[in-house]
């Protein structure tokens, strides 16, 4: 059996960076199989070939099948798989990390883990949202009530730019047909991005689970990464998709959202923003392989040898 320092996968060098790669392929009543290094989607009109290494999260949508063979080059390319409903996004399963480095969830729980550098990152993520806001010395109930304030005011500026009659947003868990045409578009844009965020953030090797805005969610990271571009994106193109018809709202907003993703190299950005926020600056992550041991002074030394009792 090989071990983890020596799987018989693709080399991080091999790899295409989460930034280059689509933001999402969809598909539906297919079967997903496995050629070389591609996967195929067969379905009555025929057999369509999609590099893998290439997508950044994968949308299975309803009446899809997927083999073995096919999860498998997905997992050692880092690819994110997304099962899709009718309405919307729920992310089930992902890849392997691009970096084979622990540099970066490293980082993230030394910053979480520290309440002073936690609110800091938090800060930074508001900053981020909202440049030019003065977040200096602001506590995280005020970054809540600036964060509201600045959303509701993007809800009403787009309404106005479109023409489209907003009644506030309105969302219930489960019945995505419960809203009217604008909160459907918002809501399909916001669970679009949540797959989106979630395959760069395993892409990087991040914990999901540790947020510095959202708390107690096994997702909580992911739910922080994908509100950076909220207001930005989200928003207005769920706007645009409504103001153009009110028919098959949330098919359209994942089309328009997967469209402006490209356009703004948003996947790119999306990796620069979490190293930004997590590292060190001018640090990056090291693309390796390699496992080492920690000891208690100095640097990490190399695994794989016995060391004995003194060294």
């Amino acid at each position: 059996m090989a071990t983890a320092g020596k799987r018989g996968a693709l080399t991080p060098s091999q790899l295409t960076r989460v930034g280059d790669r689509s933001s999402f392929v969809y598909l539906e009543r297919c079967v997903i199989h496995r050629e070389d290094n591609a996967i195929t989607a067969e379905d009555g009109e025929g057999v369509r070939h999609i590099p893998s290494a290439t997508i950044g999260v994968l949308l299975l949508g309803p009446g899809t099948r997927v083999t073995h063979q096919a999860m498998s080059l997905l997992g050692d390319s880092g690819t994110g798989v997304v099962w899709v409903g009718e309405h919307g996004v729920r992310y089930y399963s992902g890849g392997r990390a691009l970096t084979r480095s622990s540099t970066l969830v490293e980082a993230q729980a030394k910053a979480w883990a520290n309440m002073r550098t936690r609110l800091n990152v938090a800060r930074e993520m508001y900053l981020t949202r909202f440049p030019g806001e003065d977040v200096e010395g602001r506590n995280r109930r005020e970054l809540l009530g600036l964060e509201g304030d600045r959303v509701k005011e993007c809800y009403r500026k787009q309404a106005a730019r479109t023409g489209v009659e907003w009644r506030g947003r309105k969302f219930t868990p489960g019945d995505f047909a419960a809203g009217d045409p604008p909160n459907q578009a918002v809501t399909a844009a916001a669970q679009c991005f949540y797959g989106i965020a979630q395959s760069v953030v395993a892409a990087l090797g991040c914990t999901p689970g540790l947020g510095f805005v959202h708390s107690g969610h096994e997702q909580s990271f992911v739910l922080d990464v994908a509100d950076l571009y909220k207001v930005e994106v989200a928003i207005p193109v769920a706007f645009d998709v409504v103001a153009e018809s009110d028919e098959d709202v949330g098919a359209r907003t994942r089309r328009a959202l997967r469209d402006r993703v490209h356009e703004r190299g948003l996947l790119d950005r999306c990796v620069a923003d979490i190293k930004r926020l997590l590292l060190p600056r001018g640090a990056d992550v090291e693309e390796t392989d390699r496992v080492g041991l920690q000891t208690d002074r100095g640097p990490d030394i190399e695994s794989g040898r016995n060391l004995g009792v003194i060294w």
